[in-house]
């Protein structure tokens, strides 16, 4: 073979080559048409910590990395010994607050009965004494002893509100051990799928401590990056389309959530022609719970993608974004 052979082999290779790779960025970077803007991004899920609320041991573990459950759901157990003992504690004492305050009202009884009869002898002796049927001294008598008996009704009275306070302040104990019985159980906090499990049975975890974690998929968007000539012009609520790359790009419809007040330089893992020192402002292209929940486990977080926005929502979308039930 002679090298003008060779040169013509290695044109051709060139331009087999070159025409492969033009195909590959025309079929995955298709020319959009005016007022259709795309941006590189990553789908993100809301992240919630499974944890809980009081320092203990956990005794019961009921999920698994992967899991899916519904908000509500038992998820581990801790050790509620001591909780238990608190609460039989203010019960017992609630019991005895309750005959406290019985034994003070009936004392108040007997001393506003027992006023009541000093009352009314005071009134006769008074009329015995305008008649001067009776001393001074006993009138003096009598009035002492009413004043004595209005004493005594009124320490009644201030034992009866002792008593109540100290019902109250026990009840208030019990139902904080309640509530801390009822802690000791913990659910999830929303319907989702389990992302990790933290610790296992047996193991101790301070107030507040995690024990797993899991993704909240009633919340998921893509973040993309847009010029300010693109950003000026969304709206939140405006129509978007997500393209992921793990899913043969299927077309997700989405909505525009949040687009940042202020911008920023593009950050490093996304990808752009432009240059790296352009101010971008960031738009969150929000996936609908009900659309999310038909991809079920597909859809993950840190997948990348393409985000598509439109400067003017008169503008219809290409074809290849087009979707007919789409709002």
């Amino acid at each position: 073979m002679n090298t003008r052979d060779l040169l013509i082999g290695a044109g051709l290779a060139i331009a087999i080559a070159g025409g492969g790779a033009a195909w590959f960025y025309v079929t995955h970077h298709d020319v959009l048409p005016a007022g259709i803007a795309r941006a590189n991004g990553r789908l993100e899920l809301t992240r919630l910590d499974i944890a809980a609320k009081y320092p203990g041991r956990v005794t019961d573990l009921a999920f698994s990395e992967g899991d899916e459950v519904t908000a509500g759901q038992v998820l581990a157990h801790e050790d509620d010994a001591e909780a238990q003992a608190q609460l039989a504690a203010a019960r017992a004492q609630i019991l005895e607050a309750r005959e406290t305050g019985q034994r003070a009202r009936a004392e108040r009884d007997a001393q506003q009965a027992a006023a009541h009869l000093a009352q009314l002898e005071l009134d006769h002796v008074h009329v015995m004494a305008r008649q001067h049927l009776v001393s001074d001294m006993e009138v003096q008598q009598r009035q002492a002893d009413h004043d004595a008996h209005d004493a005594a009704v009124q320490a009644a009275d201030h034992a009866v509100a002792a008593a109540d306070a100290a019902a109250q302040a026990v009840q208030a104990q019990a139902d904080r051990a309640g509530t801390v019985v009822g802690d000791m159980v913990i659910h999830a906090p929303v319907s989702g799928r389990i992302e990790y499990r933290i610790v296992e049975k047996g193991a101790v975890v301070p107030g507040g401590g995690r024990i797993g974690s899991m993704l909240d998929p009633s919340d998921m968007y893509l973040t993309v990056f847009y010029p300010a000539e693109v950003a000026g012009t969304l709206h939140v609520g405006d129509q978007a389309r997500i393209v992921l790359d793990a899913l043969h790009r299927q077309v997700i419809p989405a909505t525009v959530s949040f687009v940042a007040p202020e911008a920023q330089f593009t950050p490093k893992y996304v990808e752009t022609t432009t240059e790296r020192e352009k101010l971008v402002y960031r738009v969150k292209l929000q996936v609908a719970p009900e659309t999310a929940k038909q991809y079920g486990t597909m859809l993950k977080s840190g997948m990348t993608g393409d985000g598509y926005v439109r400067a003017d929502p008169t503008i219809r979308w290409p074809d290849s974004l087009f979707l007919a039930n789409a709002k």
